[in-house]
């Protein structure tokens, strides 16, 4: 290939990523899902790479990538940054193949994720948290890199990293005789979905190849749509393992060539999705690896009657934000609401409000406040959990037609999430 021509990932380069990947990985299942195909009166097959090695796919492509480096590149070991799965594949390819690995990660990384990269490195990685965001740990691994000679290895804009991951679309391909109508691939820096889709291109061309960011960061999405990359200024980084400011070149490139669609997802919804599929089929997944799933919603009549893939990329949660993903999930299903309610500083104004505004199944889920002298009203901070959406208008007259002076915060983003 010259300079002129641009890359685009081979079948024989993804066939030699398989072989070099054969005693490393798992050839993890493609699974129908029952709960799913009834749902969506759809064939769901998901393709469970939760259950890889590391418990996601990043290891296809890191081990891949380092495997091709000479001994010459490899002589003062290699560097990555990361928001944890790549990590890990990086810190396992350390591990396996002898060789010393620096890892950088940002400060905001679940703290499960760093013990699973030093769990899979052991002895031969060492972890260093840098910045805020995983853009922010990238620039000082370069630096890094540049200082001290390492390998840099890319988590998703380079070569045999595409390749690597493309060998999830060849087992897909391995593992059923149907054709596949759609594969919903999530999308962080365009790594996966590179490799899938142009893989998918050449082997089962009429196949859709369906992109899924999180809403808060929908960097590809934005990119094509400008056609050229684009980097955001600001991204919500709870999807952490898809959240991304700005997507890789060569992943871009490709993507124009071999995506049909991106969808962008809510992060409440996501958050449902989470919690559904551990309640339902006793899958724990991570917020990127619950992606793919959570854009079926918005499919449902494309995909009936349909052979539908969903990449089930990763499940390394941190139980410690269970909490926090219950709580975007109550608020973006309309069941969990935050007024401010400004109280008569008057003895029985809240039993007044409990016996009389609330209905018999709201629940007060949070509650602040002071009294303040001198006032005739104190204000209160009260969260407040319904049990169907529909109850939220009730709640709302009630406490109108009874006096109480309130606002709503939900839908004040900047003032909501000072307070809460």
């Amino acid at each position: 290939m010259n300079s002129s021509q641009k890359y685009f990932p081979r079948l024989q380069d993804i066939n030699r990523a398989k072989i070099n990947l054969n005693d490393v990985i798992l050839q993890t299942p493609l699974q129908k899902n029952l709960n799913l195909s009834d749902e969506f009166q759809a064939n769901v097959l998901l393709k469970r790479e939760d259950l890889q090695v590391v418990r996601s796919y990043k290891l296809r492509g890191a081990f891949n990538k380092i495997e091709h480096l000479s001994a010459e590149e490899l002589k003062n070991g290699v560097v990555c940054a990361s928001a944890g799965n790549h990590a890990q594949g990086v810190a396992y390819s350390c591990r396996k193949l002898g060789i010393k690995g620096k890892i950088y990660m940002p400060t905001t990384t679940p703290l499960q994720k760093i013990q699973q990269v030093k769990m899979f490195g052991k002895e031969f990685v060492e972890v260093v948290l840098a910045g805020d965001t995983f853009d922010d740990a990238q620039n000082s691994a370069l630096a890094d890199a540049v200082k001290t000679g390492m390998a840099f290895i890319h988590p998703f804009d380079d070569p045999q990293i595409i390749e690597g991951q493309a060998t999830v679309a060849l087992e897909i391909l391995q593992d059923t005789r149907e054709h596949i109508d759609f594969v919903f691939v999530p999308i962080g820096g365009g790594g996966l979905i590179a490799g899938i889709g142009a893989y998918f291109r050449q082997v089962s061309p009429q196949t859709k190849i369906i992109g899924v960011e999180p809403a808060g960061a929908p960097s590809m999405k934005k990119s094509l749509e400008a056609g050229k990359v684009v980097e955001l200024k600001n991204i919500d980084k709870f999807v952490d393992g898809a959240a991304v400011q700005k997507v890789g070149q060569l992943t871009f490139d490709i993507c124009r060539e071999v995506v049909d669609h991106i969808i962008v997802v809510p992060e409440g919804r996501i958050c449902t999705k989470i919690l559904d599929l551990y309640n339902r089929e006793a899958i724990v997944l991570e917020p990127a690896g619950a992606l793919s799933i959570a854009a079926l919603d918005f499919y449902r009549e494309e995909i009936k009657g349909k052979n539908v893939v969903c990449i089930v990329s990763g499940s390394n949660n941190d139980i410690t934000r269970t909490e926090e993903i219950k709580e975007r999930s109550l608020l973006y299903e309309g069941l969990k609401h935050y007024f401010i309610v400004r109280f008569p500083q008057r003895a029985g104004a809240l039993r007044t409000f409990v016996d009389v505004v609330l209905g018999p199944t709201d629940d007060i889920t949070h509650f602040e406040y002071s009294k303040k002298n001198n006032r005739e009203k104190g204000p209160a901070l009260i969260g407040i959990e319904v049990q169907n959406k529909e109850d939220f208008n009730g709640l709302v007259q009630r406490m109108e037609e009874n006096g109480f002076v309130y606002e709503y915060l939900n839908e004040q983003q900047d003032f909501f999430q000072f307070l809460i």
